[in-house]
């Protein structure tokens, strides 16, 4: 199957970004390979499937792995100290009177495991007993934040591309979908399809229906976990329901029983190129305010879809500004989702900041910024939840539709 992700266009043609890839080449975008675990924000507690409180609401949607990291300079400190923390490692067990054996003299190289066997960077295979696993010097260390980023992305996994998570896209997709389709009705008969920008694309599905609606769409993501996951099931997928994953078998609280808990669940629940997709539909990595402030996106786009997206901002004003910024004189902006600020708990890490606005205000900067309301209510919705936990956390989400003033002419 060939790839469903068309090559970049020129930034003279308004998609083009320093910071742009196309999901269909991100083996070449990350080579050489990359640290992933600097893709770190200000979540720290990754168990908290366990707790009781609202706050953690932060286990779903605001997981290390779902939302931007940190600013490039932060990737850089983060970056210098984790290299430094390996050197060190390494001289402690290079010193180590443990450590003399072949093994651990590999412990930090990777490890290819076939059958019985482990097959070692050096080219020696050697038997190995489900109890020598144990061994630390044959086990590869992988950060927390790692681990807590794939199982965010598998929880999204059920939300986009499972036929489990229908559900909830009928409750934050749906509404979105319909309003697209009847603020442009006569879009079949242009010649050119209109084109709309899915800041926080995730996993891509939302991007995919709006093309299938005959959109020209494009949808934007930070993480690399996001865009790796999402190329992965965009451009290699056969068939439906081709692959079986276990979503829920971490989360060993509030489960009603084991079997549910172990449940399997089949992905993906369409074959994604085969849905129908318009020419042009894309993805885009990189920081949205970044890539998108570029002087060739001014004016590009006729809309703009955020779900569950402008509560990710370190500054909820620029990513309003850089909406009004892109948008077409007329373009509209559809926005669903909560003000469940990620930031807000990460004053004092850092450089970090977080302007955390009320609804009222920001209505009131968007009115600033040349948009007026014309449609406005609450939906209510969950987002990654396992549908047969004990513990469900609801959202009291905001939908509008704000349009961009046309300019006024003389």
């Amino acid at each position: 199957m060939g790839k469903i992700i068309p090559e970049a266009v020129s930034c003279a043609q308004g998609f083009d970004s320093p910071l742009r890839f196309e999901v269909s080449e991100i083996k070449k975008a990350f080579e050489p390979p990359i640290d992933l675990s600097q893709d770190l924000d200000g979540c720290e507690d990754s168990n908290l499937d366990c707790a009781p409180h609202e706050k953690y609401i932060l286990d779903e949607r605001h997981d290390s792995s779902c939302q931007p990291a940190l600013t490039n300079n932060s990737h850089e400190e983060e970056s210098k100290r984790m290299h430094d923390s390996e050197f060190q490692k390494k001289e402690a067990n290079d010193l180590s009177p443990m450590n003399h054996s072949e093994d651990a003299r590999n412990n930090d190289e990777r490890n290819d495991c076939d059958g019985g066997h482990l097959n070692h960077d050096h080219g020696n295979a050697s038997s190995v007993s489900s109890h020598d696993w144990l061994d630390p010097s044959l086990q590869t260390h992988v950060p927390l934040v790692d681990v807590d980023k794939v199982r965010c992305i598998i929880r999204n996994i059920v939300r986009d591309w499972a036929a489990e998570g229908q559900k909830e896209r009928d409750q934050c997709y749906k509404p979105i979908l319909d309003e697209l389709d009847s603020l442009f009705p006569d879009r079949q008969k242009k010649s050119t399809p209109p084109s709309c920008l899915v800041p926080g694309a995730g996993l891509g599905r939302l991007a995919l229906e709006i093309s299938c609606l005959g959109f020209i769409s494009q949808g934007n993501e930070f993480s690399y976990y996001m865009m790796i996951c999402s190329s992965f099931i965009l451009n290699y997928a056969q068939v439906p329901n081709e692959w079986t994953i276990y979503p829920w078998i971490h989360s060993n609280c509030n489960s009603l029983s084991d079997n549910d808990q172990l449940r399997p669940v089949s992905i993906p629940d369409i074959h994604p190129a085969s849905a129908g997709i318009t020419e042009g539909f894309s993805m885009c990595g990189g920081d949205f305010v970044e890539v998108y402030n570029e002087s060739c996106q001014a004016g590009m786009w006729d809309a703009v879809v955020t779900c569950f997206f402008i509560d990710t901002a370190h500054n909820i004003i620029e990513y309003i500004e850089t909406i009004s910024k892109i948008l077409k004189d007329g373009g509209v902006w559809i926005n669903l989702g909560p003000l469940l600020y990620h930031f807000a708990d990460t004053y004092g890490h850092g450089n970090e900041m977080s302007i955390e606005l009320s609804l009222e205000d920001v209505k009131r900067v968007a009115s600033q910024y040349g948009f007026e309301i014309e449609k406005e209510r609450t939906i209510e919705t969950t987002y990654t939840t396992n549908p047969r936990s004990m513990m469900q956390n609801r959202y009291y989400a905001a939908f509008w539709t704000m349009r961009k003033k046309r300019a006024i002419t003389a």
